[in-house]
């Protein structure tokens, strides 16, 4: 104590050198910590970086292509187009029966898709062009909220079939994006405009040849 009163030169030192380690150490944790978050984040949602188009395609809506090949049996990937987020679905045999399962269609709103919530070549119980993969803008048509891709059964609540679930007010979808009855969110989840260019890429933002003038302009809420 004596020594810090009179401020000689060692125990200045001491100190200094104490209070610089601390920093260093306070540095780090904060810094692991911060690089945890941002892996949690990604794991949360995973966006698929090397899929993703430049900044400048982004901003001027053109449509995008999305190689499929590499999407697991029941994987969701998240791409964005226009700045919305895009959910695309390798629906398993399994999950594709659970669309059609009695059980499920009558706790829907509107199991028939008959609100324009989707392109026409979608307006059917997959709400798709191919049965096996799924393609939504990932956006709640309650209150913009993202909806949380929950496909085990039970795993939001007991006979919860698997779908998206929304945390923000409870809303609840089914695999093809169906809103279930009772719950904030009015309508479906939109499907965008999109088409097949090959057997394993898709282009979000461009109708089927035969698939008309479809728009998300058209529809009733996003």
């Amino acid at each position: 104590m004596a020594d810090l009163a009179h401020g000689k030169p060692g125990a200045g030192a001491a100190l200094s050198g104490g209070h610089g380690a601390a920093s260093r150490r306070d540095f780090l944790t904060i810094a692991g910590n911060a690089i945890a978050a941002v892996g949690a984040a990604c794991v949360a949602w995973p966006f698929i970086d090397s899929m993703n188009p430049s900044a400048d395609v982004l901003a001027a809506g053109a449509p995008v292509d999305i190689d499929l090949s590499h999407v697991q049996p029941g994987q969701q990937i998240v791409v964005l187009w226009r700045s919305r987020p895009i959910f695309i679905v390798n629906r398993t045999p399994d999950l594709l029966k659970t669309l059609q399962d009695t059980k499920d269609i009558s706790l829907l709103s509107d199991p028939d898709s008959d609100v324009l919530q989707q392109p026409g070549y979608a307006k059917n119980w997959n709400r798709s062009i191919q049965p096996q993969y799924l393609v939504l803008v990932g956006i709640c048509t309650h209150l913009g909220c993202i909806p949380s891709f929950m496909p085990q059964a039970n795993s939001v609540s007991p006979g919860w079939l698997g779908g998206y679930f929304c945390p923000c007010h409870g809303s609840r979808y089914d695999l093809s994006g169906r809103v279930y009855s009772g719950v904030p969110a009015p309508y479906n989840l939109p499907v965008p405009p999109y088409r097949f260019v090959s057997k394993t890429v898709i282009r979000i933002g461009e109708n089927p040849p035969d698939g008309g003038d479809f728009s998300l302009d058209s529809i009733e809420q996003i």
